[in-house]
Order: structure tokens, then C-alpha cells, then sequence
């Protein structure tokens, strides 16, 4: 069991991210569910997309802000912030990717990992 499932369970930590991605008004939010899958160095993705460069930022901010204020943690590594184009904040066993729509469009990670379990995220 990792640091991050002893500190916060990944439920929690989910509801965070969607919150903060809520409060910033992402696009097409969704959780990808890997657990079921054997052989996975994760549990969840949770991908996004902002319109824009600042747009991005602003999201990953309000994640960041958010998973700290409720879960009292900060992201293990973060990349991607000084283009936008694709915002990676890795939590461990949940990765958040936040696309400008040309990148979603071409990585298209929820074809990639058509095996797992996705939920849209909803209000």
C-alpha cells in the first residue's frame, strides 16, 4: 500500500480533483478507472481539458488548491505548466492530465485505454 492510500483514500482524493475542475469550469471532465486492471502502475486518470493556455492553468491550480485544502497533500511531480498544452499533476495512484483540445484530440487517452472503467464527471 502506498503512502498517498494510507494518507487519503483514492475516493477522496477523486472528489477533490473534480471539484477543483468543477470550480474552474473544465470541459468534458472524465475518471478513468484502472483498478480492476492487473499490471497497473495507477489506480485513475482523470483528464480534462481547458480552452486555453490559461485556461489549463488555471485548472491545475484549482486542483492543486483544492486536494490540499481538502486532503492536505500536494502532487509528487507536476509537468507541463509553462506551455499548457498538457498538464500533468501525478498524485501517485491518480494521474490528472489536463489538455488544451488540440492535444486531447490527439492523444485521445480514452481510446488509448479503452479498457477501463469511465465515468463522465457531473455537477
Amino acid at each position: 500500500m502506498t503512502n498517498l492510500s494510507i494518507k487519503n483514500s483514492t475516493a477522496e482524493m477523486v472528489t477533490a480533483i473534480e471539484e477543483g475542475l468543477i470550480s474552474k469550469k473544465g470541459i468534458d471532465p472524465l475518471v478513468m478507472d484502472f483498478s480492476k486492471m492487473q499490471n497497473i502502475a495507477f489506480e485513475r486518470f482523470i483528464i480534462c481539458t481547458g480552452s486555453s493556455g490559461t485556461h489549463a492553468n488555471a485548472l491545475a491550480d484549482a486542483v492543486i488548491d483544492t486536494v490540499i485544502s481538502q486532503c492536505k497533500d500536494k502532487p509528487w511531480h507536476v509537468e507541463g505548466r509553462e506551455n499548457a498544452e498538457w498538464i500533468l499533476l501525478d498524485y501517485g495512484n491518480i494521474v490528472v492530465h489536463i489538455f488544451q483540445p488540440e492535444k486531447r484530440d490527439f492523444y485521445k487517452l480514452e481510446a488509448l485505454w479503452a479498457d477501463a472503467d469511465i465515468r463522465q464527471v457531473t455537477e
